[in-house]
């Protein structure tokens, strides 16, 4: 006759099937010294550097590492450009007052026009203009230097007051736009510009002279371009380059408000 211990089932228990299956499950997570985790090791490395090295380089192109002295350059410029947008909103505050007292003459109200009409066209690039200003020549032997790196040159001269700019023989206004061409042959205005380029642009000649010389600025970046430039301030600069105005299609002045009058 069997006993009680006879009749139970051989094998491991319940609780041991669950052990031995979480050992398996560990030894399955557990991580191995295998050549595709050593070679993800390796990559996660060398992208943690690249992007340490990357950080290190753009704090060093922009006002991290400048000296006091260029600091101090900077921060005039700055304030040089602050006092200019300050002195024409007194300038023009000054004509409204001056065309809406009623004291004017007519001669007075015909100066003011033709003055103003004068900076519409040196804005507008259909008028001849002078003053001091500099000379930037852009040696490219390479022809490595393409219109981005043109355009941030109009757009640094542009943030540093420059008020009237033109590069080869094309003048250069509000709508001017680059482009490139095969054969490396960089265009403004559709027009193709020959090597070296050369810049002239009236403003303050000092201002654009360390704007364009700033650490990480223009300068740095053509010559890592492999290009060469060339900075000169000049007591006059002559701009005989013009446009000939078009005719918008499309955009009409806003109408002057009226005013009723009070009974």
């Amino acid at each position: 006759m069997s006993t009680p211990e006879d009749t139970r089932p051989s094998g491991p228990s319940p609780a041991e099937d669950r052990a031995t299956t979480w050992r398996r499950l560990r030894r399955m997570a557990a991580p191995r010294a295998t050549k595709a985790n050593a070679l993800a090791l390796v990559l996660a490395v060398s992208l943690g550097f690249a992007i340490a090295t990357q950080i290190r380089q753009n704090q060093a192109a922009g006002l991290v590492n400048l000296r006091q002295d260029e600091l101090v350059r900077v921060l005039d410029d700055l304030t040089q450009r602050s006092a200019r947008l300050d002195q024409q909103v007194r300038d023009l505050q000054a004509q409204r007052d001056l065309l809406t007292s009623g004291n004017n003459s007519s001669a007075e109200i015909a100066a003011q026009a033709q003055r103003r009409l004068d900076q519409l066209a040196l804005l507008g690039g259909t008028g001849k203009a002078q003053g001091t200003g500099i000379r930037l020549t852009i040696d490219d032997p390479s022809r490595a230097v393409r219109s981005t790196l043109l355009l941030d040159v109009l757009q640094e001269l542009r943030d540093a007051g420059a008020e009237v700019v033109q590069i080869a023989a094309v003048r250069v206004v509000a709508s001017s736009s680059f482009g490139d061409l095969p054969g490396q042959t960089v265009t403004l205005d559709g027009q193709p510009l020959d090597r070296p380029f050369v810049v002239l642009a009236i403003g303050d000649s000092q201002t654009l002279a360390t704007a364009l010389a700033i650490p990480g600025g223009i300068v740095d970046t053509t010559r890592r371009a492999g290009a060469s430039t060339r900075i000169e301030q000049l007591p006059l600069v002559r701009i005989d380059a013009v446009r000939t105005p078009t005719t918008p299609r499309f955009a009409q002045p806003v109408p002057a408000p009226t005013t009723t009058p009070t009974k």
